[in-house]
């Protein structure tokens, strides 16, 4: 069953010199519970399309529908909405806040959506858990290794309970070891939490781990066997 649909794709930004096409006729079919890698060159459109199906971009034509709900008929604050309860999101770069602690940045999704402070305490305190960081909750992310804040950033991702995970260029900022390290726990937190996951990477050993590995390439998708 078909948990992402997106069909026909166009997305454009505007330049100087015009319009310049970064998806076009894009169509792209996702199972629920499937984990899908997006690979391509750099600036070829990967981080563009999961903004696009994560709600954190509009696009300028077809549709994107999540679920039950259609993208492209959201308005602003539907869009903000469907976000905050539906999509996680794991970016190279962490983007955890300096001046809270590894707990208080995974508990600020549920505070977000006024979830009460001991449900949303002992939720984090849980995620927390699961990525081997119980000892770290009280830490600032300036006092964790690269690897320790991107599992932060994981278990963030997962403290709404999303039924859709997108991550851009997760591993791209870690040595190879702590990549492997991530990928183990991206597909363990896929199976655990029966998410739907699509992930963009250039790591060859993340795609071959996913259930299928798709190419952007001229603005759409094709397999790679």
């Amino acid at each position: 069953m078909a948990f992402l649909d997106v069909e026909n794709l166009t997305k454009s930004y505007g330049t100087p010199a015009g319009a310049l096409a970064v998806l076009t006729d894009l169509s792209l079919t996702v199972g629920a519970g499937e984990m899908v890698a997006i690979v391509g060159a750099s600036g070829v459109g990967k981080s563009t399309l999961l903004h696009v199906v994560g709600g954190l971009d509009v696009f300028d034509a077809g549709t994107v529908k999540v679920g039950d709900a259609a993208i492209e008929r959201l308005s602003d604050a539907e869009r903000v909405r469907f976000r905050n309860r539906h999509v996680g999101f794991v970016f190279q770069f962490h983007h955890l806040l300096p001046e809270f602690t590894a707990q208080e940045n995974v508990e600020m999704p549920l505070r977000i959506a006024g979830t009460p402070a001991r449900e949303r305490d002992a939720r984090a305190r849980d995620l927390l858990g699961r990525v081997g960081l119980s000892a770290r909750a009280d830490h600032r992310p300036g006092m964790l290794s690269g690897g320790e804040q991107q599992r932060v950033a994981v278990a963030r991702a997962l403290a709404a309970q999303p039924s859709l995970l997108l991550a851009d260029e997760p591993t791209g900022n870690l040595d190879e070891h702590t990549a492997e390290q991530l990928h183990a726990l991206l597909r363990e937190m896929h199976a655990e939490h029966g998410l739907t996951s699509i992930i963009a990477t250039h790591n060859a050993s993340l795609a071959a781990a996913c259930d299928r590995v798709l190419r952007l390439e001229g603005g759409r998708l094709r397999p790679v066997s």
